[in-house]
């Protein structure tokens, strides 16, 4: 029983299909397909039914599934002793959206490589729920969420810090302007992150003003979103970490969010279940040396 074939059969469970398997791992599908027979063959019994297009493990394979995810996390730790312990390559990967990517990693990344200078980090950006989800694949072996508070079964929440959010206003707007009192400005447009997180309570708090978000912009990026306010096109709401920058410098206003509406979190994340390697235990502890001074 080879661990790539267990390693293929797994694929096929998370990513839903033998060709989906096949491009995740870079494989031809005739190669899934011979993993898989090849585990069958030695085992005796189908793992999946294929019905059509549809594929479904058999009773035999949600049994032997835990099995494969045992033994694969147990050749992965074998391997990680080896390399870790004696400072060799090893590879990092890490999950986290652009604004912690930007605002909070960069000199935790900084102060890992000058401790452990030949670990391959890997960074993968992407929205919470997919970062989660990478997570739960076993694709990454650390993610950080910024988002409300969640609990989820398969994975170990730490929350690392509340992040403050503000309504963000162009240089030139209204400086008396509330939360209690706030309005739309003529031709002043609402300017939207992806779904999910903190836009939930911005829009929520919109429409309580009787203020309609369908014809908002939405943007894939923060860094977009803050060049779009400055230059007078609308407004938005951001992590304070994010624009505290160009607020002290004037090139934006804001107005402070009452935490009453909803908070947002800082949260590094793994799953329960993957071993923990080496690298990943250092970059933890480097994560949380870090997070005590961000509440100050």
């Amino acid at each position: 029983m080879e661990i790539r074939h267990l390693i293929t059969f797994k694929s096929i469970v998370d990513m839903g299909g033998f060709s989906k398997a096949a491009v995740h791992l870079g494989y031809a599908q005739s190669t899934v397909t011979a993993h898989v027979q090849a585990l069958e063959q030695e085992l005796g019994v189908p793992l999946f039914n294929r019905i059509g297009k549809k594929v479904q493990l058999t009773e035999v394979g949600e049994h032997f599934l835990s099995h494969a995810i045992e033994m694969i996390q147990l050749y992965s730790k074998a391997k990680d002793v080896f390399q870790m312990e004696k400072e060799e390559t090893a590879t990092l990967r890490i999950g986290a959206p652009e604004s912690l990517t930007i605002y909070r990693l960069p000199f935790i990344i900084q102060a890992f490589r000058k401790k452990y200078p030949k670990v391959n980090i890997i960074m993968k950006s992407g929205s919470c729920w997919d970062l989660q989800e990478s997570l739960k694949r076993g694709d990454l072996d650390i993610a950080f969420f910024l988002q409300a508070s969640v609990s989820d079964p398969d994975l170990t929440m730490e929350t690392l810090v509340e992040e403050p959010l503000v309504i963000l206003l162009p240089p030139h707007s209204d400086s008396t302007r509330t939360l209690s009192s706030f309005s739309l400005n003529e031709n002043e447009n609402i300017l939207l992150t992806e779904q999910g997180s903190y836009r939930d309570y911005f829009e929520a708090f919109l429409l309580s003003k009787g203020i309609q978000t369908k014809t908002g912009i939405e943007f894939w990026s923060v860094e977009a979103i803050k060049q779009c306010v400055m230059c007078g096109l609308g407004i938005s709401m951001l992590p304070l970490v994010t624009a505290n920058q160009e607020i002290e410098q004037g090139k934006m206003r804001s107005i402070k969010w009452d935490t009453s509406l909803g908070s947002v979190f800082t949260i590094m994340s793994w799953h329960k279940n993957r071993w923990q390697s080496h690298a990943a235990r250092k970059f933890l502890e480097i994560v949380r040396e870090h997070a005590r001074g961000w509440n100050s």
